[in-house]
C-alpha cells in the first residue's frame, strides 16, 4: 500500500472514529499531495510514494516552524497542536537515521572527496543527502557538514 493510500484509509478510519485533529491533519496532508500531483500534471497517475514523503517532509517541517514560531509569541496551545500535527505526519516517514550515524557518513564522503575548507560544503551535503535519502533531515546534515569542514 501506498502513503498516499494509507493516509485514505486512515483518514477513513479518523471519521468513522470522530478524531477531529486527526481528520483535519490528514485532510490538509491530502490536499498538499493533491496540489503537487495538480502542478507537476500527475493528476491521474498520482506521485511516486518518494515524492509523497518529499511532500510531507515539507509539512512537517511547517508545523515545525510554525510551533517554534508561537513559542516565541508565548501562544503555548497553538505550539502544541503545531507539534501534534507534526507527530501525525511523522508517522508517514520513514526511519530517521540518528546524528551519528549521519556523521559517519558525512566522514565517509569527506574522505571520498578529499573535501577540505567550506568552499566543498554543497559538495558534500549533496553527496550525504544522496546516500542517506529520505532518511535523514536536510539541516542536521548541513549543521554536521559545516562542523566538520570548519
Amino acid at each position: 500500500m501506498s502513503v498516499k493510500q494509507q493516509i485514505e484509509v486512515d483518514l477513513k478510519t479518523a471519521m468513522l472514529a470522530g478524531d477531529k485533529v486527526l481528520v483535519t491533519t490528514l485532510r490538509g496532508l491530502k490536499s498538499a499531495i493533491l496540489y503537487v500531483e495538480v502542478a507537476d500534471g500527475a493528476r491521474e497517475q498520482g506521485l511516486s510514494d518518494d515524492k509523497v514523503i518529499t511532500v510531507l517532509q515539507k509539512e512537517a517541517k511547517k508545523r515545525q516552524e510554525s510551533a517554534d514560531l508561537y513559542a516565541q509569541g508565548g501562544n503555548l496551545e497553538k505550539h502544541d497542536a503545531e507539534l501534534t500535527e507534526k507527530k501525525v505526519i511523522e508517522k508517514y516517514l520513514p526511519q530517521q537515521i540518528s546524528e551519528a550515524e549521519i556523521s559517519g557518513i558525512v566522514d565517509e564522503v569527506i574522505t571520498a572527496t578529499s573535501a577540505s575548507g567550506m568552499q566543498a560544503m554543497g559538495q558534500v551535503i549533496g553527496a550525504v543527502k544522496q546516500k542517506t535519502g529520505a532518511s535523514a533531515d536536510g539541516s542536521i546534515i548541513a549543521r554536521i557538514v559545516k562542523e566538520k569542514l570548519s
